[in-house]
């Protein structure tokens, strides 16, 4: 739309309007007051169009098939005759106005500024459809918002004008008065409409509830007031939310006695993306804070972690051995011991797991595995799962998210393995440990490892769930996680040939349909069917790439190793390898995805050739689908 359009736009709204009160002077025209007032300190301070315009005639507003446009008028809140009268353009300090438009197929949100001077806005493309929010700001000259209002719910129809009336300016304190929460917050399970929050003080209790929105600064939404108590944590589930949208949300803090209260810092998250999206996502391999001074540095997995978070992925995995109780004493081990274990890692994860949900792969180490049950709750398992399921929302069976639907007496649903599809990838993470009935890996009470790996199994169950994940799945990209290939051994392609994963014995010979008659092919063989892009893995403390039959084996580094070892490389005979520390981050778009090694250090060992968060390696795959 031409500049001259926009200004007769504008004109024609102020001559149509019939909604204002008689004008304050004589001799004034209805055209000339509202002009003069047009983004000013009165109480009717600006008109504004938000639209999608094509081209159009003088006094009309029009859009595209696909488009439709917003009007809508702001309220400073400052209504004395006195500022009425005034040519003064915004109230005081107000430099400039920001209108944000959101909703539901909208991302990122549309968004321009306008000096304050301009009197009048548009923003093009707005899409039409349902549920949309216009948010109008006025910020300051370093660009702090000192002045807020909000429409939502409003209806755009292609081709069509909605008129929202007034939107209220109200003035928003730049400095807000935290409380003193000193717990974290861990998101989980992410869907279209809803986002998990896993809240956990290890000393403080009170009243907590969240605020959000779809503006920063600005929550217009909060969740019900809730008890936290000390040392439990309390999963609050935001409901009603709008697909593929950015809020902003703040936990409000209420302490029982004395001062305390307030709200934390402003937190944010993304709901899950349609197709067509470009997104995303970071991933660690085994943190091991049990080895202390020897695989794990806190101040190092505090970097790691601080690095990825500002990455702002949509959400953040591991993939085991982040929670082990092999160093505990078999004889003497209790429930509570197993759950600091879990309380540990609160604090880290709580880095990023504050505006990117955290999802979980089992390890070896966890011991929460189906080989320990022994018919009460007094078991390590019992214990490991049930602390992991209540310190981490980890997702369970739903309209979103599939994945194992089996019962465990004083567990109910393990949530251990999952499937669900985010932009045009599909993601499933798999878990041998709780399926096999013999130790897969280190037993915990000692002695020997089990002697035939055909005993240890991903079950036919997980497997039949896999197969059916994989081939009912349209995803461009489709990407497999497991602590490791079987959940023992050491290295990549070198064990996808054996066992129930490529169907062969040690020596050789074909060992798979004797022992898997239910199975229609071993697991690597359907992943490759199946044009799986990648398979994840930890376990063996070394970054790796390595691709046989179309699939991409990428093992992870470590996120807190201090001295950056290359283990396990005699392991890995073929490939891309380097040494630990770091993350790795991955961005999928609709053609394509990069993967990234992004090198973590600390300040102290960093130097020429070691930066940290600079990327060591770098990858991108096409679709194969």
């Amino acid at each position: 739309m031409a500049r001259s359009q926009k200004v007769t736009s504008m004109n024609n709204l102020y001559d149509n309007d019939k909604s204002l009160a008689e004008l304050p002077e004589k001799g004034v025209t209805r055209r000339e007051f509202l002009k003069k007032t047009a983004v000013g300190a009165g109480a009717v301070a600006a008109t504004i169009i938000v639209g999608g315009c094509s081209s159009q005639k003088a006094g009309s507003i029009s859009a595209d098939q696909d488009t439709g446009a917003i009007s809508a008028r702001l309220d400073w809140g400052l209504a004395s005759k006195s500022a009425l009268k005034t040519v003064a353009l915004a109230p005081a300090g107000v430099t400039y106005v920001r209108l944000i438009v959101s909703g539901a197929g909208i991302s990122p949100a549309l968004q321009k500024d306008f000096p304050a001077t301009a009197g009048t806005g548009t923003i093009d493309g707005v899409p039409a459809g349902t549920g949309r929010t216009l948010t109008a700001q006025g910020l300051d000259a370093s660009g702090a918002v000192t002045y807020q209002g909000t429409a939502a719910n409003i209806t755009v129809q292609a081709g069509q004008t909605t008129n929202t009336g007034t939107i209220t300016m109200a003035a928003s304190s730049n400095s807000v008065q935290l409380g003193s929460f000193s717990g974290n917050i861990v998101l989980g399970s992410p869907t279209k409409s809803s986002m998990k929050v896993n809240i956990f003080s290890p000393d403080q209790g009170g009243i907590v509830y969240l605020a959000y929105s779809t503006t920063t600064g600005f929550y217009d939404k909060q969740t019900s007031k809730v008890a936290l108590v000390a040392g439990s944590p309390l999963e609050i589930m935001i409901d009603g939310l709008a697909a593929d949208t950015h809020y902003f949300y703040r936990l409000y803090y209420e302490a029982p006695v004395g001062a305390g209260s307030g709200p934390t810092v402003e937190y944010a998250f993304h709901t899950a993306r349609p197709a067509g999206s470009t997104f995303t996502f970071c991933i660690q391999g085994d943190s091991h804070p049990e080895r202390v001074n020897n695989q794990f540095n806190s101040d190092l997995y505090a970097r790691t972690l601080q690095t990825a978070a500002a990455d702002k992925p949509d959400f953040y995995m591991t993939i085991g051995d982040d929670f082990s109780v092999d160093q505990l004493n078999p004889a003497t081990i209790t429930a509570a011991q197993v759950i600091e274990r879990y309380t540990i890692q609160r604090p880290f994860l709580g880095i990023i797991g504050n505006c990117a949900p955290v999802f979980l792969e089992n390890g070896n180490h966890e011991q929460a595995a189906r080989y320990l049950l022994d018919g009460t709750p007094n078991n390590v398992a019992v214990w490991a799962q049930n602390a992991r399921n209540s310190l981490y929302s980890q997702p369970a069976p739903d309209g979103f998210y599939s994945g194992n639907t089996e019962q465990i007496n004083y567990i109910g649903l393990l949530r251990n393995y999952f499937a669900w599809t985010w932009g045009d990838a599909l993601f499933v993470v798999i878990d041998p440990y709780w399926e096999s009935s013999v130790c897969v890996d280190n037993p915990f009470n000692g002695g020997s490892k089990r002697s035939n790996l055909w005993d240890v199994t991903h079950g036919d169950a997980q497997y039949q769930w896999l197969k059916t994940s994989l081939e009912q799945s349209t995803a461009k990209f489709k990407f497999v996680f497991a602590h490791h290939v079987m959940g023992t051994g050491r290295g990549g392609i070198e064990l996808a040939t054996l066992y129930e994963w490529g169907g062969q014995n040690s020596n050789g010979t074909s060992g798979f349909s004797a022992n898997r008659p239910n199975w229609s092919a071993p697991i690597h063989q359907l992943m490759a069917a199946n044009k799986v892009t990648i398979f994840f893995q930890g376990h063996d403390h070394i970054w790796a790439r390595q691709q046989i039959d179309g699939v991409t084996y990428q093992t992870l580094s470590e996120p807190a190793d201090p001295f950056y070892t290359l283990y396990n490389n005699d392991a890995y005979l073929s490939g891309d390898k380097l040494p630990n520390t770091g993350y790795t981050r991955v961005t999928v778009s609709p053609s394509s995805v990069k993967v990234d090694y992004v090198r973590t250090y600390l300040p102290a060992d960093e130097g020429q050739g070691k930066v940290s968060g600079s990327v060591a390696f770098s990858y991108s795959l096409s679709s194969s689908v």
